[in-house]
């Protein structure tokens, strides 16, 4: 049996190439793509020019303008950065069939049995980089056994963790020491490296098989994919690279700073199997429209939707397809993207019924300096099957009630969601249960059939429910098991003019229900002189009775 073989492709630049291979001429100043955190502005990713000129990832947008006045910057797309690479990993499909994403910018290939088709697995790795070049992308490339291993040789090849002494950091050293901190090479003080170097480290690191361990053992322990809290805390003790690791007691490890430790090291070293989950295939439905002048009214953003609707929906007929959310980007002039969302209640193909609700969402499109593209996508479909009917007689009413019913309440639900949003319309299911508030279950109502199996109701239930409030009773009833004659909640005095019950229930034994502690419950069916239909209940334990509460209104 061969031995497994992993590679790993990281994009330490990837959305920021993204956007700088939409110009056609090179931008030679550093750029960065910034993100929202919080109230402020952060760099989420660095172009290659950025990280020479000393700029991090996670740094504010005002302090890396102090450092460097020239950086360039554009705003974070995580829908387009997102599609970015999943076109990549559809690219990396030619070299093999077993290619899984890894966010935020990796990709993982099992290139077990593939790699001699390309002369071997150094040969691979130069077609993988001299593609990469073509397409104005950086890639660091780590081939290993074991996924673990290939995705710390393409991020951390080359660095090594070596324990320094007490004092050695540049930060600790004494004020008459650090006037000559000049002398030391710029990369040891943690800044770039020249471009020579940076060169070298670009090109792919492989890994013999079956020799995991002694590619691994001297990179730093951030390579386990470990959070940064642990990585810390293991440097505290002095654990910096992989080979401290291995051989400490696992117990001791696992105690100390949880599994995910002990479990990150065996899967480098292939003592824990790490299987690689290739994306599975997806419909693609998309249209799109370029305009040859930019556009800014409505009319004309509509004109667009107009020709891009029935392609698409063409296509969904002929997949057997129905849309249930669509997307509609609009491209603005100044690089920039819109995009507005709207979902149906059920899988449609009818350009009728989704027009509406696309216009419904048009006030909300600010084109800015103009759009120049415009592009429709269904990103969520379902199938639509055919439905075998009984006889003409059944085909007919299955008609009617589709045309009539099911429809207009659909059209219903979905003009309500592209104002509210679909996850807030909701309906009842009946529920197993015999406590009041939890004989129904609310359910989103566009993805859930309207029950028809009630079970019947032999006792009344209040048409308002609300969480049990304090009744106060100044008058008892003729015998102490009797509903209260006065009693005041609310504020309020209220005298009995009638009283049903009680109807005795008691708690869920099975359940730990915080509200329903109070033990068994007598519940009464009270209407009072002024009108008021309540529903209130007296708390019926061992050690106490007496407790009296209102929970419902029946109007």
């Amino acid at each position: 049996m061969p031995t497994r073989r992993i590679l790993s492709i990281w994009f330490p630049h990837l959305a920021a190439e993204r956007v700088l291979r939409s110009h056609r001429g090179a931008i030679l100043n550093p750029f960065a793509i910034v993100a929202q955190d919080s109230n402020a502005l952060t760099l989420a990713c660095l172009s290659a020019e950025a990280s020479a000129e000393g700029l991090t990832i996670g740094q504010s947008l005002s302090d890396a303008r102090a450092f460097c006045p020239n950086l360039m910057t554009a705003p974070e797309n995580p829908l387009q950065e997102a599609g970015f690479l999943a076109g990549l990993r559809r690219w990396a499909g030619k070299y093999s069939p077993w290619v899984a994403e890894e966010a935020p910018a990796s990709l993982i290939l099992d290139i077990t049995g593939c790699a001699h088709l390309f002369g071997g697995e150094e040969q691979l790795a130069e077609v993988i980089s001299q593609d990469l070049q073509d397409l104005r992308l950086t890639g660091l490339l780590g081939i290993a056994d074991t996924p673990g291993a290939a995705w710390a040789l393409a991020r951390f090849a080359g660095q090594s963790a070596q324990a320094h002494r007490s004092g050695d950091a540049i930060e600790q050293e004494a004020r008459a020491t650090r006037s000559r901190a000049f002398k030391r090479r710029n990369w040891e003080r943690g800044g770039p490296a020249p471009a020579r170097l940076q060169a070298d480290t670009n090109a792919p690191c492989i890994a013999a098989p079956g020799k995991t361990r002694e590619a691994i053992a001297r990179l730093p322990v951030a390579a386990l994919r470990l959070p940064r809290d642990i990585c810390t805390n293991l440097n505290r003790l002095g654990i910096r690279i992989i080979a401290d690791l291995i051989g400490l007691p696992r117990a001791a490890l696992m105690r100390r700073f949880g599994r995910d430790v002990v479990l990150r090291l065996d899967q480098a070293l292939g003592a824990d199997p790490e299987p690689i989950s290739p994306a599975r295939r997806t419909h693609h439905f998309a249209t799109r429209l370029s305009l040859p002048d930019p556009i800014g009214l409505a009319e004309d953003i509509t004109a667009g939707i107009e020709r891009l609707l029935p392609p698409l929906c063409e296509r969904l007929r002929k997949a057997g397809r129905g849309a249930r959310q669509l997307r509609l980007w609009c491209f603005r002039t100044d690089h920039t993207v819109q995009i507005i969302e709207v979902g149906l209640a059920r899988p449609n193909h009818d350009p009728e019924r989704i027009r509406p609700l696309l216009l419904l969402q048009l006030p909300n499109v600010e084109p800015g300096f103009g759009i120049d593209t415009l592009r429709l996508e269904a990103f969520v479909t379902e199938p639509l099957s055919n439905t075998q009917h009984k006889g003409h007689a059944d085909a007919v009413a299955s008609a009617q009630k589709l045309r009539d019913g099911d429809n207009g309440m659909a059209d219903l639900m979905g003009r309500l969601g592209a104002r509210i949003g679909l996850e807030s319309i909701t309906r009842l299911h009946p529920a197993d249960s015999h406590i009041p508030e939890k004989t129904a279950t609310r359910m989103a109502a566009a993805y859930s059939e309207p029950a028809q199996d009630w079970p019947e109701v032999r006792l009344r239930r209040p048409l308002t429910l609300f969480q049990p409030e304090i009744v106060t009773v100044e008058q008892q009833g003729e015998t102490p098991s009797a509903a209260p004659a006065v009693f005041r909640w609310r504020r309020r005095a209220f005298h009995t003019a009638s009283a049903t019950g009680p109807e005795r229930l008691s708690p869920e034994w099975w359940l730990d229900d915080p509200n329903w502690r109070g033990g068994t419950r007598d519940y009464w069916r009270i209407e009072t002189k002024t009108g008021e239909r309540l529903w209130i209940f007296e708390t019926k334990t061992r050690e106490y009775s007496g407790g009296w509460f209102c929970q419902g209104d029946f109007g």
